[in-house]
């Protein structure tokens, strides 16, 4: 008998994945949830509406549902990051507080939470799971969305204490890939620089300085941990780190961009702009003992895909007709 997977969060970046490849196994029935966006078509998928922040609209859609991936949230770049930070705060910590009551309350089986690493202090060093400190301050401009995630998590281990619910958090890092934002106002730095890339005539302009460090990890990795978490996590919640485990400065990053963009850019930095100046990079040896994940692909491949993905979906339709 198919799993009932219900995939929250279907149209947005991590969600469009999971539900464009996952769709693809005889063994899972996909059930994804759009709130304003509109459903796209992708074979043997079902689609619900809903407003997760609503208990009602919860618990239409959880009816019959064996494994939730929950990938719904309010989530944007740096600049909002800077200069309106709340809208990372309220309504995820409502609409996971909803869900996870739910997933216990209807006894699903496994719940999948994407976390991620705004709560590791700066460092030079691969960071693991254990490594963050509660005791020590979040940057200033993670505190509310650095301290939700962490909320977050505690909820997950809470609901897999008292329940027959197993839990997974993934601190995942920086993801890029198809289906990423790709605008320069809401896009996290990989997204903002391949259109910049993409879209420039003679040079690019980098935001701050460029010295700050990055994971960034392709996103069929992370839709591959995903499965090896459902398929053979051992306990009844994990806490996960997941990434590419090498750190690039940005750059770093943009001279690899623009080199396989095979464009001639001057590259220059706007100053003015805001830098969340940190380095950091992790060390994902549980996730390999105990689930056997690896990352695969390497970052020149994930730039060449990212890049043929744009060229062939944002690209094409600058150039098409008005």
């Amino acid at each position: 008998m198919k799993k009932k997977v219900l995939i929250c969060g279907a149209t947005g970046f991590i969600g469009r994945n999971m539900v464009e490849q996952l769709a693809k196994r005889d063994d899972f029935e996909i059930h994804a949830v759009r709130f304003n966006r509109p459903e796209y078509h992708c074979p043997n998928v079902h689609w619900h509406q809903a407003d997760l922040r609503k208990p009602e609209d919860i618990e239409r859609v959880i009816q019959g549902i064996d494994i939730i991936i929950q990938a719904a949230a309010t989530t944007s770049g740096s600049k909002d990051i800077v200069t309106r930070p709340f809208i990372h705060v309220t309504d995820n910590a409502v609409m996971n507080s909803y869900l996870f009551r739910a997933a216990f309350e209807h006894k699903v089986k496994h719940v999948i939470f994407f976390s991620c690493t705004v709560m590791y202090q700066s460092s030079d060093k691969a960071l693991k799971e254990t490594d963050f400190n509660a005791n020590k301050p979040l940057h200033p401009r993670y505190f509310g969305v650095g301290n939700t995630k962490l909320y977050t998590e505690k909820m997950c281990e809470f609901y897999a204490g008292i329940g027959e619910t197993k839990f997974t958090a993934i601190r995942h890092s920086n993801i890029y890939g198809s289906h990423d934002k790709f605008d320069l106002e809401r896009s996290h730095v990989f997204g903002a620089t391949i259109t910049k890339v993409m879209t420039a005539k003679d040079k690019i302009t980098v935001w701050g300085t460029g010295d700050e460090e990055r994971d960034l990890l392709y996103i069929d990795d992370l839709v591959n941990f995903v499965e090896l978490a459902l398929a053979n996590q051992p306990a009844k919640y994990s806490l996960y780190n997941c990434g590419y485990g090498e750190a690039i400065s940005i750059k770093d990053l943009v001279h690899k961009i623009v080199a396989a963009s095979g464009k001639s850019l001057k590259i220059e930095h706007d100053l003015t702009q805001p830098t969340i100046k940190t380095s950091l990079y992790l060390d994902c040896s549980l996730a390999k003992k105990e689930l056997g994940w690896e990352r695969k692909i390497n970052l020149e491949q994930g730039i060449v895909r990212t890049i043929q993905w744009w060229k062939s979906h944002i690209e094409s339709k600058m150039t098409e007709p008005a």
